[in-house]
């Protein structure tokens, strides 16, 4: 076993200028792509749960939002960080898609996409927690049992590094000689 950072994409990874489904548009938040590597390199999964409502709305399809995380997967790849596993929910209980129009327990604030990976993956739950720019992210890793953050800006690798080493890791951004 071994813990994970839950990451929101929107507001987090990357700047969130409102649907974003195409590769051309995404702007990294500064340090996000070190932020994921600094997880990596501490031997904690890295994830990323978020919200697209875009779908149900209409506004791109499923195969956009894979689309659009194969690229950041292959630009992640590029500074040799990884993402460990995207979940996503196209669900909202006002779509006009009839078939997202759906109370779900995946769209946090429900847990549903935290507990998906939590089954999948022999996580820590102890050492784990998600960084959300929403208050919604918060709730919805207290709801799966794991910690919450909220990341308000500024540079997400030195915000992970303080979290990896609250939560007990030799290894961090300030600190990458250091042995796990």
């Amino acid at each position: 076993m071994k813990p994970a950072v839950f990451f929101d994409r929107d507001g987090v990874l990357n700047e969130d200028h409102g649907y974003l489904f195409e590769p051309g548009k995404l702007q990294w938040i500064e340090g996000a792509r070190e932020a994921v590597k600094a997880v990596n390199d501490a031997g904690y999964f890295a994830f990323v749960v978020t919200n697209q409502s875009g779908v149900a709305r209409g506004f791109y399809a499923e195969r956009d939002i894979e689309v659009l995380h194969l690229w950041m997967s292959d630009e992640l790849a590029k500074v040799g960080a990884r993402i460990d596993a995207f979940e996503y929910c196209p669900h909202h209980p006002d779509a006009v898609v009839e078939q997202y129009r759906v109370a779900c327990v995946c769209r946090k604030p429900g847990p549903g996409m935290i507990r998906t990976l939590l089954g999948r993956h022999a996580v820590d739950v102890a050492r784990s927690f998600l960084i959300g720019d929403k208050a919604s992210d918060v709730e919805a890793a207290e709801a799966a049992g794991i910690r919450g953050h909220l990341f308000q800006g500024g540079n997400l690798e030195y915000f992970v590094g303080q979290l990896l080493r609250q939560s007990g890791c030799a290894a961090t951004p300030d600190r990458p000689s250091a042995s796990f």
